[in-house]
């Protein structure tokens, strides 16, 4: 079965933290539990390059491309971060690949992100973004050669 579109798959996210409207608390506690249902990544890649560099957190990120789509696996040693990460698996994951590189991620502005997860954990969640939209670009490359 495919995936839905990016565009569907943020509207679905934006109508859930909606329920939430101004409770930072429970949005932060179902971006918890939303890191809990993320599957674990395995242990072999969890190494020093898998790493995104500037998140506080430790968060490790890995892609696949499968034809003209990329898959991402992650994993983050808190749960907040977790959380995020987990979110924007949800979008980017197994999309085409240029559908990745030009995705204007708004549900992070439509569901006040900024308003519960902080500055720091914001400029992570930043450079998280980069490096997934950084592995479509990279793959989208690699696709033209052939």
């Amino acid at each position: 079965m495919e995936k839905p579109p990016i565009n569907t798959v943020q509207n679905e996210i934006i109508e859930e933290f909606g329920l939430f409207e101004d409770d930072r608390n429970g949005k932060l506690e179902y971006l918890i539990d939303l890191g809990e249902k993320l599957p674990p990544l395995e242990e072999n890649h969890k190494m020093e390059d898998n790493l995104i560099k500037g998140c506080q957190s430790k968060v490790w990120l890995v892609s696949e491309r499968e034809d003209d789509r990329l898959k991402y696996k992650a994993d983050s040693n808190t749960a907040i971060t977790k959380g995020l990460i987990a979110l924007l698996i949800r979008v980017l994951s197994e999309q085409k690949i240029g559908d990745i590189a030009r995705a204007d991620l708004y549900f992070i502005r439509d569901i006040g992100m900024n308003t519960f997860i902080g500055s720091q954990r914001s400029n992570g969640f930043a450079n998280m973004i980069n490096q997934m939209k950084l592995e479509a670009a990279m793959a989208y490359r690699e696709m033209e050669k052939e």
